[in-house]
């Protein structure tokens, strides 16, 4: 086997694996769990990370929405709400463990359910069509 069937091979494995929606709701509610604790514990205890706060935001929720929307992209509008509407609930619970909520957070929070939803939904349709040509 070639060096580039080999990695063709990998590829395929991991795409029929990441599609699978268990595991990609599995994987969704674990970044989604990940984020919560990031995003709720008093800023002072948490490590500084390099970049803006609103590019965490952003980046955090296009992971927590991503699996989601590779294992079901028919649902992305239903996902875009849902991980949207956690990203406003964290901003509002975030005022009762001494942190600040903010409206420029939920935006980039939605912002990157919305980039997350997308590129699920745009890998999706590269695997299939890698796997047809594959076949």
């Amino acid at each position: 086997m070639t060096e580039a069937a080999a990695i063709m091979t990998r590829v395929h494995s991991v795409g029929n694996w990441a599609v699978q929606p268990r595991v990609a709701f599995g994987l969704t509610l674990l970044v989604a769990l990940i984020v919560a604790v990031a995003t709720l514990t008093p800023s002072d205890v948490l490590p500084s990370a390099p970049g803006s706060d609103k590019l965490h935001h952003f980046l955090a929720f296009g992971a927590i929405a991503f699996p989601a929307a590779l294992a079901k992209p028919r649902a992305a509008l239903w996902i875009v709400l849902a991980v949207s509407a956690y990203g406003v609930a964290i901003e509002i619970m975030q005022t009762s463990v001494g942190r600040h909520g903010d409206v420029k957070d939920a935006l980039a929070n939605t912002l990157g359910a919305m980039c997350g939803t997308a590129l699920g939904a745009a890998m999706r349709v590269v695997i299939l069509r890698d796997w047809r040509n594959s076949i």
